[in-house]
């Protein structure tokens, strides 16, 4: 298949699309981009005069199903992940989900094995990147014993403004589109999962602060996600991890993730993506100067078509770790709803 050409076709092209799957792609030898189906008929034309793909399909299902793509890149909702990813394997074609998976661990699981059923096509989820150029020094950190025994785990992701129901309502407070995602949680937590693998319970607080906003229509919408979540993961590797998550805390500290081990602390500040480490009898974190070659970058659509080709596995991300924080989120609302202590994997 290395000789062949690949052929891509797009389920929705939004800015992540237009960002980096439609250039990453286009810039890859081999690669032809051959259609795009969106929103609108207009809205597609205007994707493919910019990009130079021959042709716009008024609904995804033609996309899907012409016999003129070998790939199928889906950049829509989370709400209609499931759908169409399940369709594009049916149709023998190889698929690249936006990120987060889909709405809920139930509809992970049977995107997985739709997959599963299909070994020869390649299924990937767009992956969290804000942990790219860390992950690589952090493993080999946890590897070579800086940390000792990893203990704890404390991620603020807080934000730093007050509580303000003026902004419209967007897609990501509406549940039915976006499931039991919550703001950035899904994101970190594969992050994490990253350095310390899964987590093995969960129990969490949450709270709808700005229970209304209005639409683009004018219409008064209900808010159920929560938009201030605290939450106690316990990880299967050992240690115990609180996550806080919030748009509504004005003046709150600096969003960072910290590890702490019995020998060694890592800090990352998640503004800066610096990191930082002390150990024990050190007088404080020093900054930890990463090398290029080892920081890690964005190669999505390389892994990709590299995947498609037999070069290399998908590693960024799969669908059994799109499953796995899946499970966590739901698990997460879970708990809020039930006051309870949610055992993973469900």
């Amino acid at each position: 298949m290395a000789d062949d050409t690949i052929r891509v076709g797009f389920v929705g092209a939004g800015a992540n699309t237009e960002l980096r799957h439609l250039p990453g792609l286009q810039a890859i030898e081999g690669v032809e981009l051959v259609s795009v189906a969106n929103r609108s008929v207009e809205s597609g034309q205007r994707i493919a005069d910019k990009w130079g793909l021959p042709t716009v399909y008024d609904n995804w299902i033609d996309l899907i199903d012409a016999d003129d793509t070998d790939a199928i890149v889906i950049g829509t909702w989370p709400y209609t992940h499931k759908t169409m990813v399940i369709a594009a394997l049916a149709a023998g074609k190889h698929v690249q989900t936006e990120a987060r998976m889909t709405l809920n661990s139930d509809d992970a699981r049977e995107m997985l094995e739709a997959a599963q059923d299909s070994p020869g096509l390649i299924a990937q989820i767009v992956p969290a990147p804000m942990t790219l150029p860390v992950d690589s020094t952090i493993l080999e950190m946890i590897a070579d014993g800086y940390l000792g025994d990893i203990l704890s785990i404390d991620m603020n992701l807080s934000g730093s403004g007050f509580v303000d129901g003026s902004g419209p309502f967007h897609w990501r407070h509406d549940r039915d589109m976006s499931g039991n995602n919550i703001m950035q949680m899904g994101i970190w937590y594969e992050g994490m999962m990253r350095w310390v693998g899964p987590a093995e319970a969960v129990s969490a607080v949450g709270r709808v602060h700005v229970k209304h906003r209005t639409d683009g229509s004018g219409a008064r919408r209900h808010i159920t996600v929560p938009d201030h979540v605290e939450i106690l993961a316990e990880m299967a590797s050992g240690p115990v991890a609180r996550i806080k998550l919030s748009t509504v805390t004005g003046h709150a500290p600096s969003a960072g993730v910290w590890i702490f081990g019995s020998e060694g602390t890592l800090h990352l500040d998640t503004a800066s993506m610096t990191l930082s480490g002390g150990r024990r009898g050190d007088d404080g974190l020093s900054v930890i100067d990463i090398p290029d070659d080892k920081k890690g970058g964005w190669r999505v659509e390389e892994e990709f078509i590299n995947a498609i080709r037999g070069i290399e596995p998908i590693t960024h991300t799969n669908f059994y770790d799109g499953v796995r924080y899946m499970e966590f989120t739901d698990a997460v609302t879970m708990s809020i709803q039930t006051g309870e202590r949610i055992q993973l994997p469900l």
